[in-house]
């Protein structure tokens, strides 16, 4: 005799809850994009210190519960924000990079530069809450800029063309001290944006920074020629 087999449970699993389509997760992830989106515009237009969490709840539409969910300060909010648009600068000039591998220094260079520029760039409150609004913050915060331009020192040093006579930790130190000085024309480039200067356009900008690391390059060029080694 064939015994059929047993029904299987019934699956009494609660069925997540959707609202205008999205569940749980999805509606939490989409509040964190909302406040960071406000946090955004305000820090842009009125500045970190000029900004409380219920200006950002508001602008969001999000409750100030909704808010630390995600973060438990301002601060944690910025530092968020920051990280974001850092790895959209990170994304765009990595990408840059492998498209022109292969290519000769001076094309490389200014695909990067363009990239960089572009992506802080074509919308200014992204530059200014980068560049503008991150000195002084907290140490936190200061650790993480320093980071940044830690990743950008390497980053360069890695496309830099190859054969000069600098050690490894040479080569990075002046790297850094590169995005350093890049970092400050963005920052000056932001403050004639602001008042409304005749040197505010994006070309303007990818020009200066294309010409400083010219300059640098060829007194990379110059030193090692004097010490008898050859760049590409």
């Amino acid at each position: 005799m064939i015994r059929s087999k047993p029904a299987a449970a019934p699956d009494r699993t609660p069925a997540r809850r959707r609202i205008r389509g999205l569940d749980a997760d999805e509606r939490s992830a989409q509040r964190r994009r909302q406040l960071l989106a406000a946090a955004t515009e305000l820090f842009a237009r009125q500045s970190y210190s000029g900004t409380s969490i219920e200006q950002i709840c508001q602008a969001a539409y999000v409750g100030t519960k909704g808010f630390y969910d995600h973060f438990e300060s301002k601060e944690a909010c910025y530092t968020a924000l920051l990280t974001q648009i850092t790895e959209q600068i990170q994304q765009r000039v990595a990408s840059a990079a492998a498209e022109t591998a292969g290519r000769d220094w001076s094309e490389r260079m200014r695909a990067l530069v363009a990239a960089f520029v572009h992506a802080i760039a074509d919308d200014p409150r992204l530059a200014k809450v980068t560049f503008g609004e991150a000195g002084g913050i907290s140490p936190a915060v200061e650790a993480q800029r320093r980071s940044n331009r830690r990743w950008g020192a390497a980053f360069l040093n890695q496309q830099w063309p190859q054969g000069d006579s600098l050690t490894e930790r040479q080569g990075l130190a002046l790297c850094l001290a590169t995005i350093g000085g890049m970092f400050e024309l963005v920052a000056d480039w932001l403050h004639h944006h602001d008042d409304g200067g005749d040197q505010d356009s994006v070309e303007t900008l990818t020009e200066d920074l294309t010409r400083f690391i010219t300059v640098v390059h060829t007194g990379r060029t110059i030193q090692s020629t004097s010490t008898g080694v050859e760049t590409a």
